[in-house]
This record gives structure tokens, sequence and C-alpha cells, in this order.
């Protein structure tokens, strides 16, 4: 195969992707890339790049055919921020409750839900508490109850087309904590119900130690370093930690990971 009839071959792969299947796309292209030399490879990319984005493809064409496609149209990634002290307090209550809403074909972050939560049993937040999570008393003060926040995470779920039957989504968090936990403890101490979509979901360090092959001990820390990525923000901010989550999972897509639940049917 010539240089020149390689590259053709190469762009009508990509320009006629839309038409082809996404699991042979990757591998395909793979296989005539390995025939043409490496300078004519460097300037094949810019090229095609720029021919489609001068249609209309872009960012999205690229991302498609980038990584495999996963088996969720949406990630909603989770983590939440609780009362705490040592030794610990009981119950713990949810005081910041952030939600991303992750593209499963792009990975990238489309919508967010922040909120945070007045907690009742123990409402004064203590030195411990704020010292871990940055939350101060007057960000949880005069704040929805837990009861509040989750009608107005179904209105946002409703809003975002999520509780369309349609659409498959997941929810994503670093640990089992959150979901296994934190959020049917509290519900159960209140007397509320839980949502049927909390009951299933991705723990990110299970995802992580299958496509790495090691335990992450320290959480978002530890895949930061082994995936060489910049920690956001700062540690135990819940919408922070649901930014390194995001990046975590995007980088993992991009090696080729494919995402699947992990938690056990309730």
């Amino acid at each position: 195969v010539s240089d020149a009839s390689g590259c053709s071959m190469i762009a009508l792969l990509h320009t006629g992707a839309a038409k082809f299947h996404q699991n042979l796309l990757p591998r395909t292209r793979q296989a005539v890339c390995s025939l043409l030399s490496p300078g004519v490879l460097k300037g094949y990319d810019s090229i095609v790049s720029r021919k489609l984005a001068s249609h209309g493809f872009g960012a999205s064409m690229a991302a498609m055919s980038s990584f495999p496609p996963q088996r969720y149209h949406y990630f909603l990634v989770l983590d939440f921020e609780a009362t705490c002290d040592k030794p610990q307090i009981h119950p713990q209550e949810i005081i910041e409750f952030p939600i991303l809403k992750l593209n499963g074909r792009t990975m990238e972050i489309e919508s967010t839900f922040h909120m945070y939560v007045q907690p009742v049993v123990h409402p004064q937040l203590t030195p411990f508490c704020t010292e871990l999570t940055g939350i101060i008393q007057g960000m949880v003060d005069g704040q929805p109850s837990l009861q509040q926040v989750l009608e107005r995470v179904d209105e946002w779920m409703a809003k975002e087309g999520l509780l369309d039957p349609s659409v498959k989504s997941i929810f994503v968090t670093c640990g089992d904590w959150d979901l296994k936990v934190m959020l049917p403890g509290q519900c159960q101490y209140l007397g509320l119900p839980v949502a049927d979509y909390f009951k299933q979901w991705i723990n990110l360090k299970k995802a992580y130690s299958f496509a790495m092959g090691s335990w992450p001990k320290n959480g978002l820390l530890d895949m930061n370093k082994g995936l060489n990525l910049q920690h956001i923000g700062r540690p135990h901010s819940g919408i922070d930690d649901c930014k390194n989550i995001a990046n975590i999972m995007k980088t993992l897509a991009h090696r080729g990971f494919i995402f699947k639940q992990t938690s056990k049917p309730f």
C-alpha cells in the first residue's frame, strides 16, 4: 500500500465513521496505519482534523474514534461530604451533595448539580469537620433539608432527561460508602425512601484496580498519581472530588477501559 492510497483509506474511514461500526473503526484504522511511514502519519492527523472540522465534525468525531464506546449514555459522578468528628458522631448527615453529569461518548461534563444541606440532628459543624471538608457553618445554615435536596435531585434528573427509560445512566463514586452506607443510612434514620437510581453504581476504586492492576489505597490521590494527573482543588471538597473522579474516568476511557457496574443489586 502506498502512503498516498493509505492516507486516502484512513480519511475515508474517518469521514464515513457514522456509517462504520464503531468497534471496527479503531482496529481497521490501526491496520492501515501500520502500513504507512511515520512521516506521513504525522502529517495525516492534522490534515484530516482540518477537513473534518470544515464539515462540522470537530471534537465529537475525534472523541468517537479515540476510544471504544461505553455501556452507558451518562455517568453521574457523586461524592458526599458529611458531618464528622473524632471520635465519629452518629448519625452522620450529608452536608454537601454534588453530581456531575458526564457524557459517556465524549467523557466531558455536561451539567452540574451542587447543593449544601442543613444537618438537623447535629446542626453545628465540628472544627474537625470544617478543617477536613472546608465547609463552614454559614455554608449549611438555612440550606434545604436532605428531603428537599433529594426532591431537587429528582427534578434535575428529569430536566436532564436521565429518567427516560431509554437513557442508560449510572452513578460513579470513589468507594462504596456514599451509596451503600451514607445515603441509605440517613434516609432510613429520617424515614425517607431511596430512589431506585441510587441503588446501582460504579466504585471508581474497583474500576481503577481492574484497569491498572493495583488497588488505590489512598483513593483519588493514588489514582491521580498512577495516571500522572494533577489533583484538582482540595481533598474532601465534594465538588472538587467529583471533578477528580471525572478526570480519572476520562483518562481511563481514553486508554480503552470500559466501565461496568460494580455494586451488587439491592
